[in-house]
């Protein structure tokens, strides 16, 4: 019997669905790549929880503009005073000395000179919100390649199952068929109890398979939100190199990583100034209004001031030179970093297109096995008719072909995810670079509405309101 259904594509898949769609069977839209990833994207926690985490990066600009701006603030008191009061005046009698008194008064404070100090760490929370982005941006490959990886692997063990399926099938036919040439004399038992273990072993790797079908399925729905429906054919293999130095230059430019590895070096380089800065005089321009009133002497005042003071350290116990100390310590170690991330960007590179190259070199070198493989199981079934073969013979050759087919699945299913993560390594696996019909994130729009500090109240305040809302932060 001519084995039929074993070499099952996804592209057959989708074939076979078609005409049954133009019978007039109903068919769901079947889950496309794209699909996996807008729903990755928009279903994200992680790229939820660190767009978060941009944003409180983007507050600390705010605040650290906010030293170098006039301070204005406002006090009121009110006080009674109780007691007596006498004097010779009186000739020796007590009088009531209470009085009620009640002052209020505004202050404000402008820095004018301060080294620099302030300037500096304005800098480094720029630097850091640059950095944060850059990992946000490398969060989101990882969301993406996760996406690519479980599309593929869900399609991998669907087609497995399809195949043990099939697989347990044939051996069953098999097993018939052995019991059949046992009644007329032309097997022996031992034949019969052959195909018994065969059929045995292939029921309990279908259900392995099923196993892992159900594992990958629930990691679609982790990643993109929702369980996977009927996957479409391969799409388009993505353009990738195989040239690793080219590669490499590549992701040392591009990477996130690198992106944010740098801007690190950048602020930590800024708080270094700062640091050195804190042991230089403070200039600051001061003002004060205070309006005083005393009631039951009728009695008031007003009085206002207006100042410049200069201060600074003489000594704290060494606290800012450890301070500055640590401010270099950190830059170093930031600096090492950026030499460590190079390294593991270019490794990555070149794991994800040996990946590639190997996987690409096993799917050619499997569809020759299937081939070869076939070729084999035919010609060992027909000699088996004519009892030049034995029925262990058969099932070999049966096992043969249908690990040919098993290596061919898993190496395209490979050859897909080995080509997504060249992308990723070389920092081009983002949703924009990709055109993915998703709203992109705009990293800057929560910072242009925030730089500046708005108050609670101004027309851009109220404007930041509407965005904090939409966002459900409020």
């Amino acid at each position: 019997m001519k084995k039929t259904g074993i070499n099952l594509t996804w592209r057959r898949a989708a074939g076979i669905a078609g005409v049954i769609a133009a019978l007039g069977a109903p068919a769901a839209q079947a889950d496309t790549l794209a699909d996996a990833m807008v729903g990755a994207y928009t279903h994200s926690g992680l790229l939820d929880q660190n767009r978060a985490l941009l944003r409180a990066a983007d507050e600390d600009v705010a605040i650290a503009l906010s030293t170098l701006r006039p301070i204005v603030g406002w006090s009121a008191e009110i006080s009674r005073q109780f007691g007596n009061a006498s004097s010779a005046s009186t000739g020796g009698f007590s009088n009531d000395a209470g009085a009620t008194s009640a002052t209020i008064g505004l202050s404000a404070t402008l820095q004018l000179f301060d080294g620099g100090a302030d300037a500096a760490r304005i800098g480094a929370n720029k630097e850091t919100v640059l950095a944060t982005r850059a990992g946000l941006l490398g969060i989101e490959q990882n969301v993406l390649l996760r996406a690519a990886a479980a599309f593929f692997n869900v399609g991998r063990q669907q087609e497995f199952v399809a195949l043990r399926q099939n697989n347990l099938r044939l051996l069953q036919e098999e097993l018939r068929a052995a019991r059949d040439r046992f009644e007329v004399g032309e097997v022996t038992r031992t034949d019969v109890a052959l195909a018994e273990a065969a059929v045995a072993q292939a029921r309990s790797n279908l259900a392995a398979s099923q196993r892992d079908l159900a594992q990958a399925q629930a990691e679609y729905a982790s990643v993109t939100g929702r369980q996977p429906g009927r996957l479409s054919g391969l799409p388009r293999l993505p353009q990738s190199t195989t040239d690793v130095p080219n590669a490499q230059a590549v992701a040392v430019r591009n990477h996130p990583e690198m992106d944010q590895a740098r801007h690190q070096i950048s602020a930590n380089e800024l708080l270094v100034t700062a640091a050195g800065a804190d042991m230089l005089p403070t200039v600051s321009l001061e003002g004060s209004l205070s309006v005083s009133e005393t009631f039951n002497s009728q009695t008031s005042s007003e009085i206002g001031s207006v100042g410049v003071s200069v201060s600074g350290p003489i000594y704290r116990g060494g606290e800012l030179s450890a301070r500055e100390r640590r401010a270099l310590a950190v830059r170093d170690a930031s600096r090492g970093n950026l030499h460590n991330v190079r390294h593991d960007v270019q490794q990555d590179v070149v794991d994800a297109i040996s990946n590639l190259i190997a996987a690409r070199a096993s799917l050619v070198a499997s569809e020759r096995q299937i081939r070869a493989a076939r070729v084999a199981f035919q010609g060992v079934r027909e000699e088996a008719t004519l009892g030049a073969r034995t029925t262990l013979d058969v099932l070999d050759a049966e096992q043969d072909l249908l690990d040919a087919e098993t290596n061919r699945i898993s190496a395209q299913a490979d050859q897909y995810i080995a080509a997504y993560s060249v992308l990723e390594a070389q920092g081009l696996l983002t949703a924009e670079r990709l055109k993915l019909p998703v709203q992109i994130y705009d990293p800057a729009a929560y910072y242009n509405l925030v730089k500046d500090g708005p108050a609670k109240r101004s027309k851009q305040g109220k404007q930041l309101d509407k965005v904090i809302r939409a966002l459900q932060i409020d």
